[in-house]
């Protein structure tokens, strides 16, 4: 079964995108739509990266809700920073967090933490990873954020991934 669906969830979502995309379900349309979620998952197949070594389940979970808290924090934090743009213009500014994550899962998986945490952008990586270039909306204290940055997200994905 595994070589005709290497994936069944996508093959699952192809039909079912299918097949809203169709705005109707008769015979041709249900045909097409279960030939495109097998042939293209096949064909997609070798383009998949091999999936990563998982482990530590309490840390991701911790991981997942510190990301959640510093996703609500950080939203109010940039509102109130852009509310107060006129009479106190926030402070953005190029941050450099030395990295000790090497593994391509781990830093696939801090790109999106810090894409997903309003007021930090992922800009730059070494080319030997060895370090990140991050913009920050607004920056009190450099060497609190890479502390933050480091503790609460590195660590982390480390422990998960390493």
């Amino acid at each position: 079964m595994r070589t005709l669906l290497p994936s069944p969830w996508l093959s699952l979502g192809l039909l079912g995108g299918w097949l809203l995309l169709s705005r109707g379900i008769d015979v041709g349309q249900v045909l097409l739509g279960i030939a495109a979620a097998i042939v293209l998952p096949l064909l997609a197949a070798p383009l998949r990266p091999r999936p990563g070594p998982l482990r530590h389940g309490r840390v991701l979970l911790r991981l997942i809700l510190r990301v959640g808290v510093d996703v609500v924090r950080s939203a109010l934090q940039v509102a109130v920073g852009v509310w107060r743009a006129k009479s106190h213009p926030p402070r953005g500014a190029f941050v450099v967090v030395p990295l000790d994550l090497h593994d391509t899962h781990g830093l696939a998986a801090l790109a999106m933490i810090a894409a997903v945490v309003p007021g930090t952008v992922w800009s730059e990586i070494a080319p030997d990873r060895s370090a990140l270039l991050v913009h920050v909306f607004a920056l009190d204290d450099e060497a609190a954020f890479i502390a933050h940055f480091k503790a609460d997200y590195e660590h982390p994905l480390k422990e998960i991934f390493e």
